[in-house]
């Protein structure tokens, strides 16, 4: 199976599906423990979530699962948020702290995941926000994800229905950043919270280079919002997701409307 699948389109807006996937190979899914073969930190549905939100969107996506390499997170092993529970490169726990291999990845293992699935998923993904920028003098990267709202091992109380990450505004236009969040404080029946316990990952933080022209932000979803339960069989709830596709849209349209000025503001400061 190809680690990454690319659909090319022709807006500004490129959006990044890092969690979505499930493939695992046969030999390092039977290292996993029964604990680990359930894959529930899964983003689960959200290319489903996305998909046709915004028309002439590109879309990377991930087809394997965290549990073999997490897309991410720093090649290097250095943790996301030093100090906090989280999980690495290679998890070796879920997100409610528990093992999930019978036979944990050695380093080689780790190098070789990093190699095979890691690399070529962020190959391609520079490889589009290259060329999105090329086309319109800006890329906007849009990572998309969702967790449970309650895991006591990664945060307090509750998740916020929409948590936007820009690592506290260095990953982007300030503009992008308050256009999101002001559509999100606006949608009725929703919570929202910027640069709150999720600022942004590996990949915002690393892509979102504004003065180069590629900005990026996060978008981490409670998955209550679009799921019936949080929990197996995770299924996805077409009437709650359709409402929220509603504020999804116009965040992307809003972000693909306000590129242009973000290029006259950029030849500005060259």
């Amino acid at each position: 199976m190809t680690p990454v699948e690319i659909h090319q389109g022709d807006s500004p807006i490129v959006l990044g599906l890092p969690h979505t996937g499930t493939y695992v190979p046969e030999d390092i899914f039977g290292d996993l423990n029964d604990r680990g073969r359930g894959l529930d930190d899964t983003d689960w549905h959200i290319h489903q979530l996305y998909d046709g939100v915004l028309s002439g969107a590109t879309t990377v996506r991930a087809t394997f699962h965290r549990y073999v390499v997490d897309a991410n997170r720093d090649p290097s092993g250095v943790s996301l948020y030093p100090g906090q529970n989280t999980t690495g490169l290679v998890p070796l726990t879920d997100f409610d702290g528990n093992d999930i291999w019978a036979t944990p990845p050695s380093d080689a293992d780790i190098e070789t995941r990093r190699k095979t699935f890691h690399a070529p998923y962020h190959a391609a993904l520079e490889a589009e926000l290259a060329r999105v920028r090329d086309i319109h003098g800006i890329a906007i990267l849009y990572d998309c994800h969702s967790i449970r709202s309650h895991i006591p091992f990664l945060f307090d109380d509750t998740l916020p229905d929409f948590n936007i990450g820009t690592n506290l505004g260095t990953t982007c236009a300030p503009e992008i950043e308050a256009v999101t969040q002001d559509i999100c404080a606006q949608a009725a029946g929703y919570t929202s919270i910027t640069n709150g316990r999720f600022k942004g990952g590996w990949t915002t933080r690393h892509y979102g280079q504004p003065a180069t022209g590629v900005h990026a932000i996060q978008m981490e979803l409670a998955q209550s919002t679009y799921l019936r339960t949080e929990a197996a069989p995770w299924a996805y709830d077409t009437q709650n997701a359709a409402r929220l596709r509603v504020h999804l849209t116009d965040i992307l349209a809003k972000l693909a409307e306000l590129a242009p000025n973000l290029v006259t503001s950029l030849k500005g400061t060259s």
